[in-house]
């Protein structure tokens, strides 16, 4: 199957990705990982991503597409994928189309913006292994170093609360659209995610019909 998972950032869709990646057998396809890893090795890109990313504004088209583009033609791909992040504007999802891409389903993952702004803001990671904690619902043992690692929990510059109330206005504005867009094309289903994540997945499996 070829399925896009769609939410605002912090709803949850990078999990659920993950667990039906595992179920279906196929890759997850993440543009935040790999935008996020090129930023934090400096390249050509990442430098371009970096000052849109800490302002919470969305990666430049052509860099995400560039990136989508070369990643679909790996061999791990050939029997289907799931795309995280991508695409996040009406435009990105022609681009899709027009790269030959013939999706199965658009999963929404929708949660409350208030429940987002506490999951965001409370999070914390490790800057060397990339374990992700959360100040109540999944602290580290000590609350202060990774429980693999040993290394001090930073907050992410994303999830800073000025920019996590930029990044939802982002994707209320310019990616939410894409719900429309899909929808038309009978693709879409909407999954709540405002609860447990085994609840959630479950959900998601029934939408994606597994």
């Amino acid at each position: 199957m070829k399925i896009i998972f769609l939410g605002a950032p912090g709803a949850g869709k990078g999990t659920q990705a993950e667990k039906t990646s595992v179920r279906l057998g196929i890759p997850t396809i993440s543009t935040g990982a790999i935008i996020r890893e090129a930023v934090k090795t400096g390249t050509e890109m990442g430098l371009k991503a970096k000052k849109s990313m800490e302002q919470g504004a969305l990666v430049e088209d052509d860099v995400v597409i560039g990136i989508i583009k070369e990643r679909l033609a790996k061999s791990d791909c050939a029997n289907g994928f799931i795309l995280d992040g991508f695409p996040r504007t009406v435009p990105q999802a022609i681009a899709l189309e027009k790269m030959g891409i013939t999706l199965d389903k658009v999963i929404s993952i929708e949660v409350p913006d208030e429940v987002i702004s506490a999951r965001m803001t409370g999070r914390r990671v490790c800057s060397t292994c990339g374990a992700s904690y959360h100040v109540t619902d999944n602290p580290s043992r000590n609350g202060e170093t990774c429980d693999k690692c040993d290394t001090p929990l930073t907050v992410r510059a994303d999830d800073a609360p000025e920019v996590v109330l930029s990044r939802l206005a982002v994707y209320h504005e310019t990616t939410e659209p894409l719900k429309d867009y899909y929808k038309a094309k009978g693709m879409l289903e909407i999954v709540d995610g405002n609860g447990p994540v085994e609840q959630t997945s479950a959900r998601t499996l029934e939408a994606i019909g597994k």
